[in-house]
């Protein structure tokens, strides 16, 4: 019956075609586009995996002592998307969230376990009597254990490392990481921050197996892989080599030729009065301060490599354009640089553009090329903008410290750790 649903008869072409009904929901524009409005059902998208909601749900109702679940995804902090279960006992005694992550593991992959769970007396409702997803509350994920203190230095970092990744204020060791909220992604960061720190090579699965920072400091006390070398500045040859992410876009951009597949936009809307000429040398200070943004990938012979341009002649793509604040032209315009493809071999990754429809209303649109940059990318870019615009405005440069590495010192050390392809 679902599959029926969804795979419905096509009016348009030959007997017995079928047409799919994607979830997405949608409108016709009046010039004939067709406009994103979200989707018609619940599915979600965390960290790379499509997820239904309603099967957790589902699963999470059939739990003892449940008698209503809902699951949302909630980004509580900037960039950390986590799954929360609400339920509502059908009891006088709430199941236990150990007991309900336990029930949820048996029959779900790892992705599709919630972060948190809590615990309401009742579902909240809208005046109409639907559910108020807006208002269930945020998850507190605090520590649960015996309160016991670390009992040696390792463990007391552990501790410290733990609360970190979680964002939390503070961890025990016996606390459990995914009952805290951990996941897969923060369990990759978390594993790279313990190897810095204790520098022991740590598998991401021992974290899964001994999710405590005892049970891990017990564990670690045994390992014996030295970590492998801290990424640090690195010698620089002449030719400096891609990462093995940069050589994969760079092969596409000469597989499919420039386009717009790979870029990355940022548009902003500004509201009040806006110093173009600060702005435009705040923009030339981030690029002076993370050399991707200046660097460039010409060939040898068919060989790429980064060629890192002086800080001060490294100069990107900047234009100031007057628009109609009343008329349809800005969209047109905003499309037309974001479709605008770049030439890895001399073009600056990135490009700007100050669109302004009057005094205090402005729209800034950064464009970036994904061999420079990626969504995460995004955060420390707008931050550092920030910083410079504020400097310059008060006629001062930007005084920030300079950072430890960049990305061509990631790519000569990943080169180094992982080998060549040939190298066993």
């Amino acid at each position: 019956a679902l599959t029926a649903e969804r795979f419905t008869a096509c009016p348009y072409g030959d007997a017995g075609g079928r047409m799919y009904r994607t979830g997405d929901l949608v409108r016709w524009g009046s010039d004939g586009t067709l406009e994103y409005l979200g989707r018609a059902d619940h599915q979600v998208k965390l960290r790379g995996f499509r997820i239904e909601l309603g099967e957790i749900e589902a699963a999470l109702t059939a739990c003892e002592g449940v008698g209503r679940s809902v699951v949302l995804v909630r980004e509580d902090r900037p960039g950390d998307k986590r799954l929360v279960a609400y339920t509502v006992p059908d009891g006088a005694s709430a199941p236990d969230a150990g007991a309900l992550r336990a029930a949820l593991s048996a029959v779900l992959p790892e992705y599709m376990v919630p972060s948190a769970f809590v615990t309401l007396d009742a579902l909240p409702l809208t005046a109409n009597g639907k559910l108020d997803r807006k208002a269930l509350p945020a998850p507190e994920h605090t520590a649960a254990g015996t309160g016991r203190s670390p009992r040696t230095p390792q463990e007391e970092i552990l501790c410290a490392l733990f609360a970190d990744a979680l964002g939390v204020p503070e961890v025990g060791p016996d606390d459990s990481f995914f009952e805290l909220g951990g996941h897969s992604l923060l369990a990759t960061r978390l594993t790279g921050r313990i190897r810095v720190a204790l520098g022991v090579e740590l598998q991401v699965r021992a974290l899964f197996e001994t999710p405590t920072p005892a049970g891990l400091a017990a564990r670690l006390s045994g390992e014996t892989a030295v970590a492998r070398r801290t990424l640090a500045p690195m010698p620089r040859p002449e030719a400096v080599p891609l990462s093995y992410a940069q050589q994969r876009l760079w092969f596409l951009g000469r597989f499919e030729g420039p386009g717009a597949t790979y870029n990355i936009p940022l548009a902003l809307r500004l509201t009040g009065p806006v110093d173009s000429a600060a702005l435009a040398a705040a923009l030339h200070d981030v690029v002076g301060r993370h050399e991707p943004l200046r660097t460039v990938f010409p060939d040898t012979d068919g060989v790429p490599h980064q060629r890192v341009l002086d800080a001060c002649d490294a100069r990107p793509e900047w234009a100031v354009v007057d628009v109609d604040a009343d008329g349809p032209g800005l969209d047109a315009l905003l499309a037309e640089q974001v479709t605008r493809g770049f030439d890895l071999a001399t073009d600056l990754p990135l490009r700007a553009t100050l669109f302004r429809a009057g005094e205090r209303e402005h729209v800034l649109l950064l464009v970036l090329h994904h061999i420079a940059a990626d969504g995460s990318s995004l955060t420390p870019l707008a931050r550092d903008l920030s910083a410079a615009y504020a400097a310059r405005s008060r006629g001062e440069a930007p005084a920030w410290n300079e950072l430890p590495v960049q990305y061509a010192d990631y790519a000569l050390w990943q080169r180094e750790v992982l080998g060549r392809e040939d190298d066993p």
